[in-house]
């Protein structure tokens, strides 16, 4: 069982985004193999952090985590480069992106050794969100279906490089091709990236005519998504590696797949359970008792009525809701009982209920009693 992401950060589940920020500063900079050479423990530590920031540090993934914990992570492998257990980032990028920024160039850069690029450029590709709607049917009891979604994909010209086939990349000049510049303040050295080729440590001699140099093309795909039982409106899918293509060489991102469940006409949610609002009973049976059936996900059920049960009686059915993806087995069905008044009464229908009518008396309609002595008694003061 993997360690709670809160505990290994050390902050409350209600942390703000500032203080999850703080604490993974302060533990990263603990357990750095820099700080700590040769000292396993540390740097498995280490990494432990950069896994649990990279989770409770990004709002989409924390709310993931928040939902199912660490099954939501585990769904596909590695997806190489620099992404390692589960998909995730290499711990010592993440490390330079949390301390100089995304753009590289903060002081740990020169401390530490490198910023959010990898060498030659390479960076991972962004990540991707796709809205897919499904039915209430598919979101009970799940469905595997094929998305066709227009995304960026690798040009198949160039092979992802920006450049026209047949011609090469030249050396930057400004960083030697090494994609960083170093600068001196005071005794610390800070490195940069470079600002005349943006890391990549080579400078296009002839853009691709496909891509236009940016070594990435809009193409229709199909994914096989499989939705699994239970989902609702805000669920997210997580596919490593099928986010946009990275640059010069690096990873690909993740693609998300935002769920969006269609409301149904009789059935309304509420997390695991269901809730009929409106189910129509006569007003026999719900006076003398009785059984009627009830509609459930699973088809026609029994439902047994006491006798007196008054207009708007909530009835729970144990296990008739949704499957649950927190915990075993499924949630519960209520369903709201409405008194159904007759009407085109034929003359033998009216008569009897005249006679029922007359036979009746205050014993029998305790309720209208006590409702009207109540404005009998406010008229007396």
């Amino acid at each position: 069982m993997a360690n709670d992401y809160y505990d290994i950060l050390g902050v409350s589940q209600n942390a703000s985004a500032d203080e999850v920020k703080k604490a993974y500063r302060k533990v990263a900079m603990k357990y750095h193999p820099d700080r700590n050479p040769d000292n396993d423990e540390a740097e498995a530590k280490f990494k432990e952090a950069s896994e649990a920031y990279e989770v409770v540090g990004d709002e989409e993934k924390r709310q993931m985590y928040d939902r199912v914990g660490h099954d939501a992570f585990t769904s596909r492998g590695n997806s190489g480069g620099n992404r390692g257990r589960g998909g995730f980032t290499d711990p010592f990028d993440l490390f330079s992106q949390v301390f100089s920024g995304e753009g590289g160039g903060g002081i740990f850069d020169g401390l530490f050794g490198g910023g959010g690029q990898r060498r030659g450029g390479q960076q991972q590709g962004a990540k991707l969100q796709y809205n897919l709607r499904i039915s209430f049917e598919e979101a009970v009891f799940g469905i595997e279906k094929e998305v066709e979604m227009t995304k960026p994909a690798q040009c198949d010209k160039c092979s992802g490089n920006g450049g026209e086939p047949g011609t090469s990349k030249l050396h930057c000049g400004t960083c030697g091709g090494s994609g960083q510049v170093t600068v001196s303040q005071s005794f610390i050295s800070l490195r940069q990236t470079c600002h005349t080729c943006g890391g990549a440590g080579e400078i296009i001699e002839k853009k691709c005519r496909k891509c236009g140099g940016r070594g990435q093309v809009n193409k229709t795909q199909k994914i096989r998504v499989k939705i699994p039982p239970g989902v609702d409106t805000g669920s997210q899918l997580r596919y490593v590696g099928e986010g946009e293509p990275g640059a010069a060489g690096g990873p690909a991102g993740d693609l998300y797949i935002v769920l969006i469940v269609e409301e149904h006409d009789i059935f309304k949610r509420d997390g695991a359970d269901i809730v009929i609002t409106e189910m129509p009973v006569d007003y026999v049976t719900l006076a003398l008792g009785g059984t009627i059936q009830v509609p459930t996900i699973s088809g026609f059920e029994d439902l047994a009525i006491p006798a007196g049960t008054p207009n708007g009686k909530v009835l729970t059915m144990s296990g008739k809701g949704i499957p649950s993806r927190k915990r075993s087995g499924r949630g519960d069905q209520h369903v709201v009982l409405s008194v159904e008044i007759p009407h085109k009464l034929n003359k033998d229908q009216r008569d009897k209920l005249e006679s029922y009518r007359d036979a009746c008396d205050t014993k029998t309609h305790t309720t209208r009693e006590r409702f009207m002595k109540s404005f009998k008694d406010f008229f007396k003061k």
